[in-house]
């Protein structure tokens, strides 16, 4: 299981943050941004073969399940 940032967002914020520096902005001065968009990951694989049960309401809610 997995709960955070996706992939995609992190290199598009870094691509916009080193798009900024190459233009003269001082690295110091850039304001840091929080993420806005997380993503939740299950395994089931992974959790059946631990002996894990995933309960039906956190299937739903998943945005990503691994079968």
């Amino acid at each position: 299981m997995s709960y955070g940032t996706s992939l995609e967002s992190r290199i598009q914020r870094i691509a916009d943050y080193i798009g900024r520096i190459l233009k003269g902005a001082s690295p110091g001065e850039i304001p840091i941004d929080m993420p806005t968009k997380f993503g939740l990951t299950l395994n089931l694989a992974t959790a059946r073969a631990i002996g894990i049960t995933i309960p039906q309401s956190l299937l739903l809610r998943a945005d990503e399940v691994i079968r």
